[in-house]
């Protein structure tokens, strides 16, 4: 089965998602790039760290990763999984509007 080409969203595309659907799509991107950063850090030595690990530290890392992670999304575009996530949300929503199941 052939991957389909990314093709840029057009302006009219992106006016048509409401607020409300950018965030989701821009929530959905961050906890996909926190999970894929996780093994990443899952490497570290955190005892030679700033903080010296620990159980605390420990703890505290999922956050420190969703927060790397919706920082990168909304500062820098993150990995260009939302616009994709917006697009897809788009197309089901106009399928669900002209009658079709949106699948």
């Amino acid at each position: 089965m052939p991957i389909p080409a990314i093709i840029p969203l057009a302006s009219a595309v992106l006016s048509a998602a409401t607020p409300a659907m950018r965030k989701a799509a821009e929530a959905f991107e961050a906890q996909a790039l926190s999970k894929l950063l996780q093994p990443a850090f899952d490497t570290v030595d955190m005892s030679r760290s700033t903080f010296g690990g620990g159980a605390a530290e420990q703890q505290w890392r999922p956050m420190l990763l969703d927060a790397m992670a919706t920082a990168a999304v909304r500062g820098h575009g993150g990995i260009g999984l939302a616009p994709q996530v917006l697009q897809a949300m788009l197309q089901r929503q106009e399928a669900a509007t002209n009658g079709g199941t949106g699948a």
